[in-house]
């Protein structure tokens, strides 16, 4: 590693070594990565991915980490943290603007709602940067990045950069064409809709109200742990089989709401894969339905 971190520092970007996962994810568990890169930027980004595909280094991309689920143990291998020091999106027609990668996504709701620019409103609570909710298709009481975003930057597996826009970005539930590839993304143009800003303020003032009073946002978690299953809803599934409060560990099936596993204190990864496995078997046995998971493994 030591040649690609010192090419890494001479282009200016900032690396450390064996930095903990767990100061970088929103479940607040993860042993060492190997060496972690900031790259703050287009410019960074595509220089760090240039280096370390010269030395053939596939990285662990965790943008702001808010629904990853990092192992305990020491992680051989590089993560590249994306983030943007940018405060405000770039507007780009008259209901059109432009957001980078690391920008986080509440950032980009508070600049479109200031443009008078509504229909992001409900990604304002969504704790991931904007291209982490590119790529899974984020999205919050009824509204989803497939409704608004209409074109993508990306660069391709052999590092060229590419634009993705309409079907190609094959948008679905929680996924997109990004999904399983080496792609990565840089930025999203966003179709939005004219507004008056006290309302979108109003609009998004509601839905914080609505998830401080049903979600469990004073424990570390990593969003919602798994997908909506194609009948029913998985938090109504896991409450029914009478699994809030089941614990393994220090991690548990939060008792405000089951579609949320929490971190009470000092849970591992194990902890959570034991108690996601428990649930999941628990409910399959009695619904027949499978539950998905919806935060990522890393790695």
């Amino acid at each position: 590693m030591e040649p690609i971190i010192r090419q890494l520092t001479q282009a200016g970007i900032q690396v450390r070594e064996n930095e903990p996962l767990s100061e970088h994810t929103s479940f607040r568990i993860g042993g060492p990565v190997r060496v972690m890169v900031f790259a703050c930027g287009d410019a960074q980004l595509i220089e760090a991915a240039r280096i370390l595909r010269a030395a053939d280094v596939r990285p662990i991309l965790i943008g702001n980490g808010s629904n990853l689920l990092a192992a305990d143990g020491p992680i051989d291998g590089v993560a590249i943290k994306t983030f943007d020091t940018v405060s405000q999106v770039q507007r780009t027609g008259d209901h059109s603007i432009y957001a980078p990668a690391g920008m986080l996504l509440s950032r980009a709701a508070v600049s479109a709602r200031d443009l008078g620019l509504a229909g992001l409103a409900f990604a304002h609570g969504i704790p991931g940067t904007l291209g982490g909710a590119v790529y899974m298709n984020a999205g919050a009481y009824g509204g989803e990045m497939a409704q608004v975003v209409t074109r993508v930057r990306y660069l391709d597996e052999d590092l060229t950069e590419q634009t993705a826009s309409g079907t190609d970005l094959a948008f679905a539930y929680r996924n997109s064409c990004f999904v399983g590839t080496d792609n990565l993304i840089l930025g999203a143009e966003m179709t939005l809709t004219p507004g008056d800003p006290a309302e979108i303020g109003a609009e998004m003032d509601a839905l914080a109200a609505k998830r401080k009073a049903g979600q469990p946002l004073e424990w570390p978690s990593g969003g919602s742990t798994f997908k909506r299953p194609q009948t029913g809803y998985a938090a109504a599934l896991i409450e029914e089989a009478g699994l809030k409060g089941c614990t393994v560990g220090g991690a548990q099936v939060s008792e405000k709401h089951a579609g949320f596993v929490i971190n009470r204190g000092g849970a591992t990864c194990e902890d959570v894969l034991r108690l996601m496995a428990h649930v999941q078997e628990t409910v399959a046995r009695r619904t027949g339905v499978r539950l998905d998971p919806e935060v990522r493994r890393v790695p």
